[in-house]
């Protein structure tokens, strides 16, 4: 929450974790920068080698429903002799990183039963995205929900009290407003309290036939949604295809929202590509966007998700990344645990195509970076709350061993508060995703709670992610 107070604007920040991911409470800079990350490749997740499945399985959604992880995708073949109809399937996984295909016994495929399909049937087949309704207001058989449906028909919505066995809530569909060929997401937004939906549109171009972008509508009952709206990035950002839009809250502070859309540079053929000569070219790879209000979004123009060097990575339609994201253990031991995001590979190969785990450390996806020269940085005038004996600053940050971090604190008028200078600081050297900051009083906040005040960073060879308010760390 953002307030009026004596003519300046102060962000309520509370104990809410604060993401640099963008400017927008960037005061001053001085030989810093705002530095993108990328995902390390870790183990295919899965291989879509049963009969039911193909080349083309994508449309993937990761979610924890709190026991089990669940990917749902799209099975679907082109021009392999196991082509079928689309359908959808359900995988699970204890932790994120090992997933099995359960025999389901709900659809029967090819006169058996023993399959983990959950859906089919339909045209919601080709896009069929659940989610976990997190509503407090949302009764237990309806405690799953999905999209599905294309241009024709509309999006339909889909019910479950498991996840597994679904219906068709009623045979209206819910948005009709859109173009809806791809993974049309929506989720329960418990900040704002309203379903958000991001579905596919194209707007009309002059030079071409049509644009693929990403519109919002909003509801209170899943059934009455307001009129689509373009969502919006900075002028200054180029024009870009994108062909999904994965966004969803970040759960380590959900008033934020992320998304992982796949850019589609539709004219770009490469030698990989078996079917680029039968209408299908265009190379992807994946962004990352990220917003404040669910509306207007900064997006990166570079690439969160190159194709790399795996030659399958640059056939058409290829680096789409889950809808969601999880948090898994690292293979390192001794260190916090990381997020995982999922992409897919070997997509209209003539194999059947993968989805691979890739990692990035929480709240990684990118930071204010300074070189080894030196920069500083202040953000805009923010509070937070006083509940708690001892309220402690913690950064989300790294240095390398010859780098640092140092802090202090501002009041209403920017002049450093005495105690909390910068010649007061304990110099900090560190990797870690919660670094106490301590001044040589201490680091208890207590008396400052509430009152406006601006934070100043100066940093060498380091990387700052996110910083927080937090009461009696333990």
């Amino acid at each position: 929450m953002v307030v009026q107070n004596r003519m300046k604007m102060i962000k309520q920040l509370g104990t809410s974790r604060e993401l640099l991911w963008d400017e927008e409470m960037i005061a001053e800079k001085k030989g810093v920068r705002l530095a993108l990350h990328h995902p390390v490749a870790r183990e295919v997740a899965l291989v879509h080698d049963a009969p039911w499945e193909g080349n083309v399985c994508c449309y993937h959604t990761v979610l924890f429903d709190g026991e089990k992880y669940r990917m749902y995708y799209r099975g679907a073949a082109y021009k392999m002799a196991e082509k079928h109809p689309q359908l959808t399937c359900c995988a699970l996984s204890d932790d994120g990183i090992t997933w099995t295909k359960p025999d389901l016994g709900l659809f029967e495929f090819n006169g058996s039963m023993y399959n983990n399909i959950v859906w089919m049937g339909d045209e919601a087949a080709h896009n069929f995205t659940p989610f976990l309704d997190t509503n407090p207001e949302c009764p237990e058989e309806c405690r799953f929900k999905a999209l599905g449906g294309e241009a024709k028909s509309g999006l339909m919505l889909y019910v479950s009290p498991d996840g597994f066995h679904w219906k068709r809530f009623r045979e209206q569909p819910v948005i009709t407003e859109g173009v809806f060929d791809s993974q049309n997401t929506v989720f329960y937004d418990n900040v704002r309290h309203c379903y958000v939906a991001y579905t596919r549109n194209v707007q009309p171009l002059l030079n071409r036939n049509f644009f693929r972008a990403v519109q919002r509508s909003v509801s209170t009952d899943m059934l009455h949604w307001s009129r689509p709206e373009w969502i919006e990035f900075g002028e200054d950002t180029a024009e870009m295809e994108l062909y999904t839009n994965a966004i969803l809250p970040y759960y380590r502070a959900p008033e934020t929202l992320i998304g992982f859309p796949k850019r589609f540079t539709r004219d770009r053929r490469t030698t990989y590509d078996l079917f680029a000569g039968d209408g299908l070219p265009g190379v992807s790879d994946g962004l990352f966007i990220s917003s404040r209000d669910g509306l207007h979004f900064h997006r990166w123009q570079e690439a969160f998700v190159r194709p790399g060097l795996q030659h399958e990575r640059w056939i058409n339609r290829n680096n789409m990344t889950a809808w969601g994201i999880v948090e898994t253990p690292s293979d390192i031991p001794d260190t916090p645990n990381e997020l995982s995001i999922y992409t897919t590979e070997a997509y209209y190969s003539d194999k059947p195509n993968r989805i691979r785990r890739m990692t990035i450390r929480l709240d990684g996806f990118a930071s204010i970076q300074a070189p080894y020269s030196g920069g500083s940085f202040s953000t805009k005038l923010l509070s937070f709350d006083g509940e708690g004996d001892n309220i402690s600053l913690l950064l989300n940050a790294s240095t390398s061993g010859a780098g640092s971090i140092a802090c202090e604190l501002l009041d209403g008028d920017g002049t450093p508060i005495p105690g909390f200078t910068m010649d007061d600081f304990v110099p900090v050297y560190a990797d870690d995703i919660d670094i106490p900051m301590t001044w040589k009083n201490g680091g208890n906040l207590k008396s400052l709670a509430g009152k406006p005040l601006a934070l100043r960073f100066q940093m060498v060879d380091a990387d700052l992610y996110s910083f927080r308010f937090a009461a009696d760390r333990s």
